[in-house]
């Protein structure tokens, strides 16, 4: 296959052909005029033919160079419509992060609010770990998330899920001086160290006896027998556990909707109403009043 015309290349020499010369091109492109002059050389050893001919004090097409700047115009406007296209594409897509314990009751009322103040876009969900997803969220690849709180606050809480230990309905009670085997998220895991405080301040050993990058692991984990596990809860008991009352209890963890910098500001107003609006309507919840 022959080695493809860059559209760098092309573009420097419509900007020559548009200023009249290699100079004002540059200053067009805001490139330097040796880079300018570096493009059209390499166009003339990919055609084998001088693109451009001295005329008095400036430069002119020479036949080559004029048949090129035809297909050239053509090639970058089918180039730059194409990608015209694709952004709007991607700005007409609300790409959303959430926590999986906030996922299977939060986000279908998320997805309708979204989807009635935001007609013409569509949503994607990208369900994963709340570290994960306030990264992602910095960087700028979603536009926002449901996360737990972590160590140093951000975002917007919209409300306090209540921690509680849960077992395996057979599990055993560890006899005095034995340790307790902990099941656990994967660090980093904010959970995960809070668990292991709590049993360090009642004066407990405990050791990690599985973990897991995901609630469905931790649960199963906890199912089988391999220990317990403190989870927030959005008010159900996941099936086949059931709750430890002989461990401390350790309070709530907030729920923040984080936003990435320069979103539209109704995206954000829009998740985090309906953050307060989940809470408020259950009882058992903690509701965070509006800003």
């Amino acid at each position: 296959m022959s080695d493809p015309l860059q559209l760098t290349h092309l573009r420097s020499l419509v900007a020559v052909a548009d200023c009249g010369g290699v100079h004002r091109a540059a200053a067009a492109l805001r490139l330097s005029q040796s880079t300018v002059s570096q493009h059209i050389r390499s166009l003339e050893r990919r055609l084998k033919e001088p693109l451009l001919e001295k005329s008095g004090r400036g430069v002119r097409l020479t036949v080559l160079g004029q048949t090129l700047l035809v297909e050239a115009r053509r090639i970058l406007a089918v180039h730059d419509e194409s990608l015209r296209r694709l952004e709007v594409s991607a700005d007409r897509v609300i790409l959303v992060g959430s926590t999986e314990h906030a996922a299977d009751q939060m986000l279908p009322q998320l997805l309708g609010a979204l989807r009635h103040a935001f007609p013409g876009r569509s949503v994607r969900f990208r369900i994963d770990r709340s570290t994960q997803l306030a990264e992602a969220v910095a960087r700028g690849t979603l536009d926002l998330a449901v996360v737990l709180a972590g160590p140093e606050p951000a975002g917007a809480e919209v409300g306090l899920l209540p921690l509680h230990w849960y077992a395996a309905p057979q599990f055993r009670v560890p006899a005095a001086g034995e340790p307790w085997p902990v099941v656990a998220f994967e660090e980093p895991c904010g959970l995960r160290r809070r668990a292991l405080q709590a049993f360090e301040r009642i004066g407990c050993a405990a050791t990690i006896t599985a973990e897991s990058t995901s609630l469905d692991g931790v649960v199963a984990a906890v199912r089988a027998g391999l220990g317990v596990a403190l989870l927030p809860s959005a008010g159900r008991t996941p099936a086949g556990l059931a709750a430890l009352r002989q461990l401390p209890d350790l309070g709530s963890i907030g729920l923040h909707v984080v936003a990435r910098r320069g979103i539209d500001p109704e995206l954000e107003r829009t998740a985090c109403a309906v953050g307060r609006e989940f809470f408020a309507s259950r009882a058992y919840l903690c509701s965070v009043p509006a800003a």
